[in-house]
């Protein structure tokens, strides 16, 4: 069977298969809630509540209407034992349950959410899920785990997104002028470095949220689907052409230069379409100082239609991208916004395609707002570190480093602000991202047993972060 056409029951951890037995035989009612219960950034408070909508359609409608409720009874049946005899072991797991359930035609569950996008405080619920019939409280539970393992990462990712969106709100309300859009300032480059095409899919969706720019196609057809969105209709994500190092090299290889392919892009290839070229191929410096001014004519007659994003892909970006900016400013110049900050030659622009966290982020608007230029030089994107990880800088160290470089560099010609970076750059650690980065889990918090009710919480007394004692019975969130 096609891993996308599996059965969403069997889509679960194995001791979920065991608990209907486990259960009260005579508990009609199980609510249980989605909370993220702590966080361990201790600038984050707050998780946005992202992706239960697509989960919805995509699982618990599509999902069990094509591969559980159309399918034959028989046929079904004989899958589970198959499957969970072979495995957890002949006898142990009652099928009643599945065959009652694929009689009743239709999924009896209720859930009540936040409304998605909302960035909801840690501890508070972000959704309740409880069953509607009262032979199928043992459900509510069964789901926990494709749903746990289908909204952490979104939720975080849209975190993310929401993270570099703050900085860029700052910098752009500083340096840029109020009609350049912030929805197209950072990218998202991530796919390649996902787990799977799925895992970058929903990741995506959850970084555009904030941003518009991005690398993963997919994701337009994923909201789409399942947020009622129409890409014909209004925007829903934009990408940009781009060479890679396989275009750049191959025709070096056949050229014998790289200023050869350069005129090509401006003049054949895109007359009349923006686009980045990868410039570090061999020489980076020499590219950007050389080369780019052999082909000034072709930039400048170029740029009537569209921008040439020169792109760095190695190296430390924040040096990389605020030099780049500085040189094509020696090379084109540029004019002075209504905030009294540079812009480059509308022929150019500083493009760097991953690797900059939101550190390197700040960094590089920091050195960009110090020495006058407006932060829309550049275009930088957020690559599949970022999205799983995240670099905690020690705060101390990087003030010293920038306030050093404020003091140094503001009206010099000096480049040695690259050693004050590097400074900066050096004391930092790494925080993977995880389902544990928020605490993020489902819980039961009330049950019906003989119709009554049952306040139902958990008290680890070994818990000492607090975090995962539950809530206790109904919830309200307001």
């Amino acid at each position: 069977m096609k891993r996308t056409q599996t059965n969403p029951l069997l889509l679960i951890d194995f001791y979920k298969a065991t608990h209907f037995e486990q259960y009260n035989p005579a508990m009609t009612k199980l609510v249980s809630y989605w909370t993220p219960r702590v966080t361990r950034l201790p600038s984050q408070d707050k998780l946005i509540m992202f992706g239960l909508q697509g989960f919805i359609k995509e699982y618990l409608i599509d999902g069990f209407n094509d591969h559980f409720f159309s399918r034959p009874k028989a046929e079904v049946l004989e899958e589970y034992a198959r499957i969970l005899d072979n495995s957890l072991g002949k006898g142990i797991v009652n099928y009643d349950k599945i065959g009652q359930l694929h009689d009743l035609g239709c999924l009896p569950i209720e859930i009540k959410a936040l409304p998605e996008g909302t960035r909801v405080h840690v501890r508070v619920p972000m959704f309740e899920i409880s069953n509607t019939h009262p032979k199928f409280a043992w459900l509510v539970n069964t789901l926990e785990t494709a749903l746990s393992c289908s909204l952490w990462h979104m939720q975080l990712s849209a975190n993310v997104g929401y993270t570099y969106r703050q900085i860029v709100n700052k910098y752009y309300s500083q340096t840029v002028e109020d009609t350049i859009p912030k929805s197209r300032a950072i990218g998202d480059f991530s796919m390649r470095g996902q787990e799977s095409i799925e895992s970058a899919t929903k990741s995506s969706a959850g970084f555009a949220l904030s941003f518009l720019n991005t690398a993963t196609v997919p994701m337009i057809t994923y909201f789409e689907e399942y947020y009622g969105a129409d890409v014909e209709k209004k925007p829903v994500a934009f990408g940009l052409t781009s060479t890679e190092h396989s275009v750049m090299c191959s025709n070096f290889a056949f050229d014998g230069d790289e200023v050869t392919m350069l005129r090509r892009l401006l003049t054949n290839i895109y007359p009349n379409v923006s686009f980045n070229c990868v410039c570090d191929s061999y020489d980076y410096w020499n590219f950007v100082n050389n080369i780019i001014p052999q082909c000034k004519e072709e930039i400048l007659e170029h740029g009537k239609k569209g921008f040439l994003g020169v792109r760095g892909d190695s190296g430390d970006p924040v040096e990389i991208v605020t030099q780049t900016v500085f040189a094509l400013w020696g090379i084109f110049g540029g004019t002075t916004n209504s905030k009294g900050y540079n812009v480059l030659n509308p022929a150019v622009k500083a493009v760097y395609g991953d690797s900059i966290t939101p550190q390197r982020l700040e960094q590089i608007y920091y050195i960009l707002e110090a020495a006058g230029f407006a932060c829309n030089n550049v275009s930088l994107a957020s690559g599949s570190f970022s999205m799983q990880c995240m670099e905690g800088e020690s705060n101390h160290h990087a003030i010293v480093a920038l306030a050093e470089l404020e003091n140094n560099f503001l009206g010099s010609n000096s480049v040695g602000y690259v050693d004050l970076i590097r400074k900066a750059l050096k004391h930092h650690q790494f925080l993977p991202y995880t389902r544990d980065t928020f605490g993020m889990a489902i819980k039961s918090t009330y049950c019906e047993i003989d119709g009554k009710p049952v306040m139902i919480f958990k008290d680890p007394i070994s818990d000492t972060g607090n975090f995962k004692k539950s809530q206790r019975g109904l919830c309200l969130v307001f």
